[in-house]
């Protein structure tokens, strides 16, 4: 007997968009001159109009930004900070349901995603970082560490809010104020955001919100009042912020890309590996910049978790995000469709082996199954370069020196997994790969309290954790000090 999933969609009644939003500078809203349309992913259904942020529109953030900071937040204690914050949690658990929602609608991930993770991880940065807001002189800084100022803050459309959370919490929690942008095609969440601001009688200009384009994110860049730059996004885009800030005396921390390497030794549980696969690779869409992309399995084990992996995608729900029971969502934008598209015929072209499960996809929207390459070698550009979509390559290895030697062969290092039984065995891998993350018998699993970042081309500093906070803090004096 065979049984199907009833349609479980949630309800966008919930949500109230705007035909038309504008920018979020000192407190309001203000119109925007010019607007781009933000579509929803797995219709094409036109959401909404967000403004292009201009020069002029960066230069008034600015503004309200230092004059916040100079006249009221860096005059406040710790202690007060931390109550804005607390509030800020409070009231996104609160509206939580909404934020889930409009979630789903702007970026095509699945309800159960932003439902049960997105959303409340960020709450979680919010407590997390309120906690820490009276307690910086124990963040290892020295006495009194100085926030930088005004932060400039650039964020992706892979998790909107969630980006958001993991730079303004920290920026507010150690008295920096802020100027953000987020992804064109993914603004509504932070716009709504800005409500809770408003809703938490945050005092005007802390935080700014300027909704563009690349042009609009490069004048925050470029801005002489920026005193601390955070991006998260690509390499590419990530080396040309590091050029323009090169000979000026901006502080920046760099969230780049990856293409992380899920190792799975002989010894591994093979039931509890396939389904850390999955979710290594197909949680998101695999739009993340740390997912385990890259799969190397030890020879002896290799068709065994390739067919029980198969019997598993088969089970993979493609479809409608708002339907509490879809697994994988919609593909973010076109653009990244055509790319992930592109890099897929590469692989058949290079003569990897493609599989994807039967699924119906919509003619509607931007979708692409959930799909595997066998044969693949380190010369395969699948296997060197970010898919950034549900694309896993598997490679395989014999001894433990190689199964590190094919991790560490990229110029990413963000993230990794090792699959095994032996503690000893994850311990002396661990060391031995190049990568800022490393799960052991696990895989995409976050915290706030735990440092994120990368090595090589996948970036420059941590976010989260205590770690993080250094970031937005310049060093105070050294204990004993007079």
């Amino acid at each position: 007997m065979t049984f199907e999933y009833a349609p479980a969609p949630e309800s966008r009644a919930i949500v109230n968009i705007k035909l038309k939003y504008g920018h979020f500078i000192n407190g309001s809203f203000v119109a925007g001159k010019k607007h781009f349309p933000t579509l929803n992913p797995a219709t094409e259904e036109v959401l909404s109009h967000i403004a292009l942020g201009a020069t002029s529109d960066v230069d008034k953030a600015v503004a309200a930004a230092q004059k916040a900071y100079t006249k009221t937040w860096s005059k406040l204690s710790g202690k007060e900070r931390g109550k804005y914050l607390y509030r800020i949690a409070r009231i996104l658990q609160e509206r939580a349901r909404e934020f889930a929602v409009l979630e789903t609608l702007d970026n095509g991930k699945p309800i159960r995603e932003t439902r049960d993770i997105d959303i409340p991880l960020v709450a979680a940065h919010f407590f997390y970082h309120a906690g820490w807001a009276d307690k910086l002189d124990y963040a290892g800084l020295g006495h009194s560490p100085k926030a930088y100022g005004v932060a400039g803050q650039i964020i992706p459309w892979n998790f909107p809010l969630l980006m958001l959370a993991w730079k303004v919490a920290p920026a507010l929690a150690t008295g920096n104020t802020v100027v953000l942008k987020p992804a064109e095609t993914t603004s509504l969440t932070a716009l709504l955001f800005a409500e809770v601001c408003q809703q938490a009688e945050l005092p005007d200009g802390v935080v700014n919100i300027v909704t563009g384009d690349g042009s609009t994110g490069a004048a925050i860049v470029n801005h002489p009042g920026i005193h601390k730059i955070a991006f998260t996004g690509s390499t590419e885009v990530g080396k040309k912020i590091a050029r323009a800030i090169a000979s000026t005396d901006k502080k920046a921390t760099l969230e780049l890309g990856g293409k992380g390497a899920n190792i799975v030794f002989d010894d591994a549980p093979i039931d509890e590996t396939v389904e850390g696969i999955v979710n290594g690779i197909f949680f998101n869409q695999g739009h993340v910049c740390c997912a385990g992309s890259r799969l190397i399995l030890q020879e002896s084990i290799a068709d065994e978790v390739i067919e029980k992996l198969k019997v598993r995608m088969s089970k993979i729900r493609v479809g409608d995000p708002l339907d509490k029971n879809t697994d994988l969502g919609a593909i973010n934008s076109k653009e990244q469709l055509v790319k992930i598209k592109e890099l897929s015929a590469i692989g058949d072209a290079e003569g990897a082996e493609r599989w994807s499960p039967q699924c119906h996809l919509s003619s509607k929207g931007f979708w692409f199954a959930p799909t595997i390459f066998t044969g693949v070698t380190q010369a395969h550009r699948i296997a060197q370069e970010e898919i950034f979509g549900p694309v896993l390559s598997i490679l395989t290895f014999r001894t433990p020196q190689e199964a590190i030697d094919k991790a560490n062969n990229t110029p990413f290092g963000l993230s990794a997994g090792i699959w095994s039984e032996k503690g000893s065995r994850i311990f002396w891998a661990s060391q031995q790969l190049k990568a800022g993350v490393i799960w052991a018998n696990t895989f995409n699993k976050f915290d706030p309290a735990s440092p994120f970042g990368g090595y090589k081309e996948s970036g420059w500093g941590r976010e989260g954790g205590k770690h993080g906070l250094s970031a937005y803090l310049k060093n105070g004096k050294e204990t004993g000090a007079k």
